[in-house]
């Protein structure tokens, strides 16, 4: 990858997620019968047999409340998969960005640093996954006032993972 850094659910958030989720509802585990669930803790799909939840998340709003930022109507919640018990996150091996296959349409929708949409793009995967998001979030970054991106599935909304602005040390 070019440097952006898909991100997965952060530890905190999913202890918060596996008690309560954004929408006040209680977390219910199931067992996961087929593969392919997409879990945005560990940024992989679910195999038959583990304990997973659909729960509701906002990941605007646990940014602004870290960051600072005001999203206003822009603050939204929806469905995500996760391991309904701790899990170890993403695996370190892990090569390209998750959830990504040629010819899958995403949303790549750009967020300022108070949390309001400032742009997005509609990106249909390419061949060349890699390069495809690559180039994307390449676009994204290129706008000083992008601060941070979300990549979501076209067809449910759902939000798939975060790549935030790298700073400079």
């Amino acid at each position: 990858m070019n440097g952006y850094e898909a991100r997965p659910i952060e530890p905190t958030a999913l202890r918060e997620l596996r008690e309560t989720d954004d929408a006040g509802r209680p977390c219910v585990p199931r067992t996961a019968t087929g593969t392919g669930d997409p879990l945005r803790c560990c940024l992989r799909g679910a195999e038959p047999g583990e304990r997973i939840a659909l729960v509701s998340y906002a990941p605007l709003r646990r940014w602004a409340a870290a960051s600072g930022a005001k999203p206003g109507a822009y603050d939204e919640q929806g469905p995500v998969f996760i391991h309904a018990e701790e899990c170890a996150g993403p695996a370190g091996e892990r090569t390209g960005y998750p959830f990504s296959r040629a010819g899958a349409l995403r949303a790549v929708r750009r967020y300022d640093a108070q949390g309001r949409i400032v742009g997005g793009r509609l990106l249909e995967i390419p061949a060349e996954e890699e390069r495809g998001f690559d180039a994307a979030f390449t676009e994204a970054f290129a706008d000083p006032g992008v601060a941070l991106v979300h990549v979501r599935a076209v067809e449910y909304g759902c939000f798939h993972f975060e790549v935030r602005r790298h700073l400079a040390l």
